[in-house]
């Protein structure tokens, strides 16, 4: 039996052997042979004596009879269009620097803006005084046109008991004779003497000092760049300090102005301290040696601190350097008797030398500088009658009066 069995064993073996050999068997006929690579045999050069001709028995030419053949005629070729080419950018260049108009005579030349004022005051007054009879009546009317050109209540009672007196003496009765009474009158009223020059020569302790103070909304900024101008004109060398510090584009304003004739500006930040920027300013022209430093005040505060003692604060730092030789009040003529009352705060805190008004040439009040003069014992030194760059002159009493009254 175990005979049987171990025969039964050795011939599964067997079969199972002789199938693998089948089936390796086909797997080999089934796989592809590797193709063989072709032999490539590279083209050996020819030696000597292989493959060569028989010289040839033909002539050779020589360089000089070989002939080239002739280049083929050049044709235009169409012009390119012309690539424009932007030139370099070039820096900005500073703004032309302006000459004044002179200030001599200046009002006279401006003479036609003061026509408003000539309507309530001087024309006015001469319609009254040619009336055929002069009573009660008239005077009275005399005395209210007077008032409302903003003369003043003292200035004018002294002005008609002085017309009252000179035409009943007199007998002047005729138009030409009234309008010379009146002109002396008003000139009288006016002060003729009066020193209104603007003191702006430089001297032994460096250059002439100028404060500029008003409140805001009067022209200030605008009346010192103008102011600048004047000097200019004249022949004076300028800096400009840009010390309202606390309106926007209030240095910027004044940076214009002075760029405009070629004078410096020297300003601060924003909110700076206005005193410091004067102070700074005056150093500057020191350091220039210009004839006059300008110097913009602030009109408000945007601080605790009151204006008058920004302004008392400013005047104490600039005389470190040096006196301050003038201190000009800008007032809004058509404010009339609401601009003396800004004069009287002023002249508190820092003594007023000069005053400039501004806008009267769109003002019936003319008489603003009578009453003006009279509120603070300083004269009227500076008028401007127009928004041109040249339209700040001089104060001149006669040609002041000859413009209210016209020809």
């Amino acid at each position: 039996m175990e005979y049987v069995i171990l025969a039964v064993v050795i011939a599964v073996v067997a079969v199972g052997a002789i199938a693998g050999l089948v089936v390796n068997g086909r797997r080999r006929k089934q796989v592809p042979p590797k193709p063989e690579a072709p032999v490539i045999t590279p083209p050996r050069e020819p030696q000597v004596g292989e493959e060569s001709a028989p010289p040839s028995e033909a002539p050779v030419q020589t360089i000089e009879e070989v002939q080239l053949p002739e280049a083929p005629e050049a044709t235009t070729a169409p012009e390119a269009p012309e690539v424009p080419v932007e030139a370099p950018a070039e820096a900005a260049a500073p703004p032309a620097v302006e000459v004044p108009e002179p200030t001599a005579g200046r009002l006279v030349r401006l003479r036609s803006r003061l026509s408003r004022s000539q309507n309530a005051l001087g024309k006015g007054l001469l319609t009254l005084l040619s009336r055929d009879r002069l009573d009660e009546d008239t005077w009275e009317e005399i005395e209210e046109t007077l008032l409302t050109a903003d003369i003043g209540v003292a200035a004018t009672q002294e002005l008609v008991d002085s017309l009252r007196t000179r035409v009943k003496v007199l007998g002047t009765r005729t138009p030409a004779e009234l309008r010379g009474l009146l002109h002396e009158e008003l000139v009288a009223l006016i002060g003729p003497d009066a020193d209104r020059t603007v003191r702006s020569t430089k001297h032994e302790e460096g250059p002439a000092v100028v404060l500029v103070v008003g409140v805001n909304g009067v022209g200030k900024t605008t009346t010192t760049g103008k102011l600048a101008r004047v000097l200019v004109a004249d022949g004076r060398r300028v800096v400009l300090g840009a010390a309202d510090t606390f309106r926007a584009a209030a240095a910027d304003q004044l940076q214009t102005w002075g760029e405009r004739v070629g004078a410096h500006t020297v300003r601060g930040p924003e909110g700076g301290d206005p005193a410091s920027v004067a102070f700074d300013a005056v150093k500057e022209g020191i350091a220039e040696g210009v004839d006059t430093v300008l110097i913009d005040t602030a009109g408000r505060l945007h601080t605790k601190t009151g204006l008058m003692d920004e302004l008392g604060k400013v005047k104490r730092v600039v005389e470190k350097h040096g006196p301050v030789d003038e201190v000009l009040l800008v007032l809004d003529a058509t404010t009339g008797q609401n601009g003396l009352v800004q004069a009287r705060v002023f002249a508190e805190v820092v003594d007023i030398t000069g005053i400039v008004l501004t806008k009267l040439d769109g003002t019936a009040k003319g008489g603003i500088v009578v009453s003006v003069q009279r509120e603070l014992g300083v004269p009227v030194k500076l008028v401007g009658l127009g928004e041109g760059a040249d339209d700040l002159a001089p104060f001149e009493p006669a040609a002041f009066v000859d413009a209210l009254i016209g020809d």
